[in-house]
């Protein structure tokens, strides 16, 4: 019994010992070198990533609930719902942004000290800090934009009817009185593929 709480104990020391060994200076500068660069671009879009999720669904089920309204109060009650979203983003982005570059330091260099050796870490910012890196996330974001574009040019038509048929479904089954005119948002999530 006692040589079992030793064990225990050896081991629990051991491994509080190797999880609180800090990296060596080298190491350390190159995972600085790193969590600087995620810094410059991750804290803004995990904040409005973050923000996204939420305001996307508030977003769907009041344009849901507006077509409930009548008709001549439906766009002065829109416009109000935009202005309170608006003021929400723009209230809640940066307090996540500064909340998210507080926190990514710490846990960043955490994960790259725990998963990736002085090499790897080199190999990283090489990768990270080539030009060919950085023409590569750019080209990604605008190959996002133009992707995004061309579905919804192509599926925009049908997700609209779909919208509507969703609308009518649910008003139906709600009790009210379904909305002759509703359509999709203008954003809306891709639905299954449309049948031939």
């Amino acid at each position: 019994m006692t040589s079992r709480k030793l064990g225990l104990a050896l081991a629990l020391a051991l491994a509080t010992g190797t999880a609180l060994a800090d990296p060596s200076p080298a190491k350390k500068a190159l995972i600085d070198r790193i969590v600087a660069l995620q810094q410059q671009g991750m804290a803004e879009s995990l904040a409005a990533n973050i923000v996204q999720g939420p305001i996307s669904q508030v977003t769907q089920a009041g344009r849901s609930a507006l077509q409930q309204l009548p008709a001549d109060k439906r766009e002065a009650t829109a416009k109000a719902m935009d202005v309170e979203l608006k003021k929400f983003i723009e209230e809640n982005v940066p307090y996540l942004k500064d909340k998210i570059s507080k926190a990514l330091p710490t846990t960043s260099s955490a994960l790259l000290d725990e998963r990736f050796n002085e090499d790897e870490l080199k190999q990283i910012l090489a990768w990270a800090e080539s030009p060919v890196s950085q023409k590569f996330g750019m080209m990604t974001v605008e190959l996002q934009k133009a992707v995004a574009q061309k579905v919804m040019a192509e599926a925009g038509p049908t997700l609209d009817g779909r919208f509507k048929t969703l609308n009518a479904n649910l008003a139906k089954q709600l009790g009210l009185n379904a909305p002759a005119g509703a359509s999709a948002p203008k954003a809306a999530t891709p639905a299954p593929a449309p049948k031939k």
